[in-house]
């Protein structure tokens, strides 16, 4: 029976995606893990495999679509024996869900039919099921909350809800009034609005692409829900400057550069251990406080940002993160990144001194606790210890603060660690 080939979730939280290219065509033949498309997340450009074996009967959704939604039937594969025929002929079943993707692997959900919304446990945390088990679930008014998975990752599947006695209420639809309130609440003029107050004007409309519309929401979000609070340090640089130049002629014959960047991240991964009470993410209604030091790295590409992240920092000499951060940086560019390379870490780092900006204000990127933002070092008169005026390269940052995870004296003892750290460089080596 033709088997329809569905929109795979290539990530968590992925609800739509482009189908940027297919690398295959009606009529050839696929077997069990062949990559059959190339598909656009809201971050990266992802390769999708097949699952099962047989021919491509039909392709319905053409490459280059655009908003195409997870479980969206997007081509047909024909078992042996089959032909375009049997398409139209028997409806194309679907086959047992595998979990969501987390890099190049790809999924195929089973049910060609639109399933329930992804529900939710009681603290808020996501439930995982196949859409098949949510559609039974759903009929026979069971809790998908009360269940264990048996699956990946303790997926719920079918034999899952099949095996559950059907002995839970159906859920009951939410009041109107709490629908309401669950709404998206206003974001400011519509843009049929803000179109009319510029009519006349020549302008050119710039659609948002899905990595667009992801920053605007999340940092919308951020910066409306996160209790932000502001500390700034001046940081002298000359010490480092010194230290790194001394490193980099004995790493030249590796082929390693240290960037002063690469201390910042190590002073930062070594602070959260210093100061492990900020070593933590919000997660709703608990904090969660992390033992590694996961760092994550604001990196610009064209269109918008990503930060990969650089798990155990701590525990990494300043040539491998050097290393890890290049390759990182360099495949970030291209949107070749695998969601668990930019998802994770509990406290960030973004660098705009290269530009020349002197210092700035960063949004907290959830569910991270804190953020640098880092300014260019610059020749300043400073007192010296022996109170005299010289002069100094010093440095501007500014860190923005989560106040529900971390506590302005806590937060202060944090950005003192990261001070001490890049004041005095070689204890990073220690």
């Amino acid at each position: 029976m033709p088997t329809e080939i569905l929109m795979p979730a290539l990530s968590p939280t992925m609800e739509e995606g482009t189908l940027a290219k297919w690398l295959v065509k009606e009529g050839d033949t696929v077997s069990s893990g062949d990559l059959l498309a190339e598909i656009e997340t809201d971050k990266a450009t992802m390769e999708f495999e097949a699952v099962d074996e047989g021919t491509i009967g039909k392709i319905l959704i053409p490459e280059g679509s655009e908003g195409v939604k997870v479980n969206t039937a997007i081509a047909v594969l024909l078992e042996d024996g089959e032909s375009a025929d049997d398409i139209s002929a028997t409806p194309p079943k679907a086959p047992e869900a595998a979990p969501a993707a987390a890099g190049n692997e790809a999924a195929t959900p089973e049910a060609p039919a639109p399933a329930p919304a992804a529900p939710a446990k009681a603290d808020g945390g996501r439930i995982f099921a196949s859409p098949l088990a949510r559609r039974i679930a759903a009929q026979k008014g069971l809790d998908l909350a009360q269940l264990s998975g048996s699956g990946p990752h303790g997926r719920i599947v079918k034999a899952d809800v099949e095996g559950a006695m059907a002995t839970a209420p159906a859920a009951t639809p939410a009041p109107a009034a709490a629908a309401s309130a669950l709404a998206a609440a206003p974001t400011g003029p519509s843009a049929d609005m803000v179109a009319r107050m510029y009519e006349g004007r020549d302008y050119q409309e710039v659609k948002l692409d899905g990595m667009r519309k992801t920053i605007a929401a999340r940092l919308a979000e951020a910066k409306q829900t996160i209790p932000h609070f502001y500390l700034r340090r001046d940081i002298k640089l000359d010490a480092l400057l010194k230290f790194r130049s001394q490193l980099n002629k004995q790493l030249e014959s590796r082929g390693v550069k240290l960037s002063v960047n690469d201390f910042i991240i190590k002073a930062v991964a070594n602070a959260l251990q210093q100061v492990p009470e900020c070593n933590a993410v919000w997660a709703g209604d608990r904090v969660l406080q992390l033992k590694p030091s996961d760092v994550a790295v604001a990196v610009a590409i064209e269109g918008g940002l990503f930060t990969p992240v650089l798990q155990d920092a701590d525990t990494k000499s300043l040539s491998a993160l050097s290393t890890e951060m290049k390759d990182l940086a360099g495949r970030a560019r291209e949107r070749k990144l695998a969601p668990h390379e930019y998802q994770g870490g509990t406290f960030a780092v973004s660098n705009l001194g290269m530009f020349g900006i002197d210092n700035f204000d960063a949004i907290v990127n959830p569910p991270h606790a804190g953020i640098l933002a880092v300014g260019t070092g610059a020749k300043k008169p400073v007192v010296g210890d022996d109170g005299e005026l010289t002069v100094a390269t010093v440095m501007s940052v500014t860190m923005s603060v989560d106040h529900r995870v971390i506590d302005g004296a806590l937060g202060a003892q944090l950005l003192q660690a990261i001070v001490d750290n890049l004041e005095n460089p070689m204890v990073m080596l220690a």
